[in-house]
């Protein structure tokens, strides 16, 4: 049978009151035995020696008498001593107040919300209060005496008693409410559930007891599990539509560049025509009219212009040279096309490697250094740019850093009355890739944007072979 820890220790509590106050009430008695039988002495020799000369045996039988109601009187002025003693010495309301403290004590551990469970170190049970009862499916006097273990699963129970061991003997834990991973219990009926726990010790003269606090997180274990599968398919549907952006820009850029360009061309040829034909039959029929001439010299500007502006849309919308000559030459393109928009000059330092990027990987990087600049050209006010972009064994490293006015570490880079989606944008793009996102930024000291991201996501399968 176990005992309450906390009762054995009261009983320890009240066995030191007794022996404390042991002292004082029993040399109190002994001193008014003493009193008492010393003058129940005198008096019984006082009478003897007033019946001296008369008859001996009177004298006697006096004398005893005497004597023998004198040592009844002294032993009851003993014990009258004693109650009154022990009434006012403290050996009584030491237990009292003991009795109050775990009252008390069990008490607050019977009112706490969180499962509370006491174990010795053989990790038996001591201690299960009514939130363990309730979590666990069990009562009190049922886990009182079991090992802990029933309440653990069998995977997590090795674990479980280093980690016991290891705490009674460096005092050291990680297990902190709030502030760990999720661990899992068993319920009576055999269901596994999430928990939180924390543990703590103390030392008694049997041994040490180690204290279990529990929260059962069941609800806030499949809250954050909706939420985070939430989250996921946000970010499939994000990447969904910047898929299907993309192939729109893509057709809409090559119709541009195939039909609508071709045209123009086309229209640009039947002009030359016009032209040839009017210089043949100038002898003929008189001198061209000069206005018939510039008119037809603008219209051919007019075509040149359209032509080129029509290039540089589509170019913006999807280049051309993405995917025909790759990832870096597109980045080289997108960097003059920079320096020639915004006069600001780019120190490039691109090497991609052997690698050949799927489709998919080359244009969320391209898209990535294309927001990167955007970004610098509507907010850094700066007037050089770094890009970087190098492979190592296992990642690809790409940094865009200018000296620009940059930011606090307090403010979101896209603060402001022009709020902009681009930098989350360039997170989502790195998330699909499996790459992490760091901006490096203060205020006067410009702005840096690093995305590492592993060489296996933006690689072919079939040149990984």
């Amino acid at each position: 049978m176990k005992i309450n820890p906390e009762t054995s220790r009261a009983a320890g509590l009240r066995q030191q009151s007794l022996g404390r106050g042991f002292g004082a009430p029993a040399v109190l008695t002994l001193l008014t035995f003493a009193v008492t039988a010393g003058i129940t002495l005198a008096v019984s020799r006082l009478v003897m020696q007033q019946w001296e000369g008369t008859d001996e045996l009177v004298a006697t039988r006096a004398a005893t008498i005497v004597l023998v109601a004198g040592m009844a009187a002294s032993a009851l002025f003993a014990v009258l001593a004693w109650l009154i003693a022990t009434s006012r010495s403290p050996i009584n309301p030491m237990p009292d107040e003991a009795r109050r403290n775990e009252a008390r004590m069990m008490g607050i551990i019977r009112s706490s919300m969180e499962a509370i469970i006491t174990i010795d170190d053989a990790q038996n049970i001591l201690i299960f209060n009514p939130t363990a009862e309730r979590v666990f499916g069990v009562t009190a006097m049922d886990a009182i005496g079991m090992p802990l273990s029933r309440f653990i699963p069998k995977r997590f129970r090795d674990a479980h008693v280093q980690h016991v061991t290891r705490f009674g003997v460096t005092g050291i834990s990680e297990r902190k409410m709030g502030q760990q991973r999720v661990l899992y219990g068993l319920r009576a009926n055999g269901e596994e559930f999430p928990l939180e726990a924390s543990i703590s010790q103390i030392q008694e003269d049997s041994g040490k007891l180690f204290t279990v606090m529990l929260r059962d997180v069941t609800e806030r274990v499949k809250s954050e599990n909706a939420l985070k599968q939430s989250r996921e398919e946000l970010r499939l549907l994000s990447a969904n539509l910047q898929n299907v952006r993309e192939e729109e820009k893509t057709r809409i850029a090559r119709e541009l560049h195939d039909d609508l360009g071709q045209q123009l061309t086309a229209l640009k040829m039947d002009l030359s025509a016009v032209e040839q034909d009017l210089a043949a039959n100038r002898d003929a029929a008189g001198p061209v009219d000069s206005s018939v001439s510039n008119q037809l010299r603008g219209m051919r500007r007019m075509i040149d212009s359209t032509v080129a502006s029509l290039r540089r849309i589509a170019a913006a919308l999807r280049p051309v040279m993405l995917d025909d000559l790759g990832l870096a030459p597109a980045i080289e393109w997108l960097a003059n096309d920079f320096t020639s928009r915004y006069g600001i000059d780019i120190t490039r330092r691109i090497d991609p490697g052997n690698v050949v990027f799927t489709k998919e990987g080359a244009t969320a990087v391209f898209r990535i250094v294309q927001e990167a600049l955007t970004n610098v050209a509507r907010h850094a006010d700066a007037t050089a740019v770094e890009l970087t972009l190098q492979a190592s064994d296992q990642h690809y490293l790409l940094r865009i850093e200018d000296n620009g006015r940059g930011a606090s570490q307090h403010a979101s880079p896209n603060a402001g009355p022009d709020k902009s989606f681009g930098l989350i944008g360039v997170r989502e793009r790195a998330y699909m890739l499996g790459g992490t996102v760091q901006i490096d930024t203060a205020e006067n000291k410009g702005f840096a944007i690093t995305v590492k991201f592993p060489l296996q996501s933006v690689q072919q399968e079939e040149a990984h072979r």
